[in-house]
């Protein structure tokens, strides 16, 4: 049985791990693969359709807790614990709910103080009890009747006459006042870990396409030598198509994995295939996980020639793999005649496929059905994705309609004869 400390409005752990408002999703996944062996039968519950209409959910089942992250930016929103029989909690080191202590009214008002009168929801049949970042919920469907409350009568929690031995049903961490009204943090300086997170990224582009894109990162920083002085850095960051290999390295810092591509499993769809001579040396990735972004060289001038954005949706095959790539790509809709105005849009990872086929139109051409699977013996439990190529872009789109990824490529480089004579000019 988990032996747990709560901060209310902070975290929910141990000595060895802490859930924490505001912490990324990839980072309580990697606590519970870490310790599988103690915390065990994990369920991920989110939407199919309309993954973002509903918070993505950790249910650790063996412990009665559910961890509730935001759909749109991924972070720990709400920590619940809906079953205090399974675990043990403790406020400033002293339990308030174990196997010798039930987590009765009295218990609560003695470990954690008065608070203003509660809240009864005769519809669940509910009282909660709030402090602030701190709720727990009394069921009151075993008692005679509901407690007696008199909104102008409060000195402690004796006055809301609830009966004596009533038993904590269920228990919230958030931030603020209200759990209603409560929204995930922003990253706490303990979730850094040395890491570079991608606040947005914006496309840049010209009239004919993508050029490169612009981060604006979040680090922590500190002063020198000053622990105290640590706080979250925002900084501004460049990429165009054609920066060098050290270029990336020196506005974003070393990536979390190089990936050397072993084929082209695209070639195929090129207007000559057959007539491509195989490279020597293989084109390759710097992956970074933590920006949501992939940036792909070219093998001989170890030049950008693709970014790769990704999405991190829940039922795809990548899923947890990146953190979610909050990008804008900003379009020019040109209007019904020549001389009319173009119409300023802008796509984010939030878009759907029909609602960029608004925007850009239907692709000419039929899609590329991506088939994912980790041996050519496995099948990807999630189904296909499918490609559709637009303004030197591709689109990746779940069957849900949303974007798993985009891919943006560079101009078409020009020859080296035509390089040489601008170079002269």
């Amino acid at each position: 049985m988990l032996d747990l400390e709560v901060v209310p409005e902070r975290s929910l752990g141990n000595e060895q791990w802490e859930f924490a408002l505001g912490m990324p999703l990839a980072q309580a996944i990697s606590i519970l693969q870490k310790h599988c062996r103690i915390i065990k039968n994990v369920q991920v519950l989110y939407s199919e359709q309309t993954p973002l209409s509903h918070d993505l959910i950790l249910n650790l089942t063996q412990d009665g807790i559910k961890l509730l992250f935001d759909a749109w930016n991924q972070r720990l929103k709400v920590i619940e614990v809906y079953d205090l029989s399974k675990v043990k909690l403790k406020y400033c080191g002293v339990h308030f709910n174990s196997q010798a202590i039930a987590p009765t009214i009295e218990q609560i008002d003695q470990s954690f103080g008065a608070t203003h009168p509660g809240v009864y929801n005769a519809a669940e049949q509910l009282f909660h009890l709030n402090f602030r970042g701190l709720s727990f919920s009394f069921q009151l469907d075993s008692w005679n009747e509901a407690p007696k409350y008199e909104p102008n009568f409060a000195h402690g929690l004796a006055s809301l006459q609830i009966p004596h031995g009533a038993t904590v049903k269920r228990m919230y961490i958030y931030t603020g006042n209200n759990l209603q009204d409560t929204k995930a943090p922003a990253m706490p300086l303990a979730c850094f870990l040395g890491n570079v997170y991608a606040e947005c990224v914006d496309v840049l582009r010209d009239g004919t396409g993508p050029l490169g894109l612009k981060l604006r990162l979040l680090t922590a920083g500190c002063g020198p030598g000053v622990m105290a002085d640590a706080k979250v850095r925002a900084l501004e960051r460049n990429i165009y198509f054609g920066d060098s290999c050290q270029d990336v390295l020196s506005a974003l810092g070393s990536p979390h994995k190089v990936f050397y591509k072993s084929e082209d499993k695209m070639k195929i769809h090129s207007p000559s295939p057959h007539k491509q001579v195989p490279s020597k040396c293989n084109d390759y990735f710097f992956n970074y996980f933590t920006l949501g972004v992939d940036i792909l060289f070219d093998s001989t001038t170890h030049l950008v020639k693709k970014f790769v954005l990704h999405t991190n949706y829940p039922g795809h095959y990548n899923f947890n793999i990146y953190h979610r790539c909050d990008f804008k790509i900003p379009l020019v809709i040109k209007k019904d005649g020549a001389e009319a105005p173009g119409e300023d849009c802008t796509l984010s990872s939030y878009s759907k496929w029909d609602q960029i086929q608004e925007m850009l139109g239907h692709p000419m051409e039929k899609p590329v059905v991506l088939h994912r699977s980790s041996s050519a013996n496995n099948t990807n439990p999630f189904g296909s994705t499918f490609c559709f190529g637009l303004q030197r872009m591709i689109f990746e789109v779940m069957q849900n309609n949303h974007i798993a990824s985009v891919t943006l490529y560079g101009a078409p480089r020009p020859s080296s004869h035509t390089r040489a004579e601008a170079s002269a000019h």
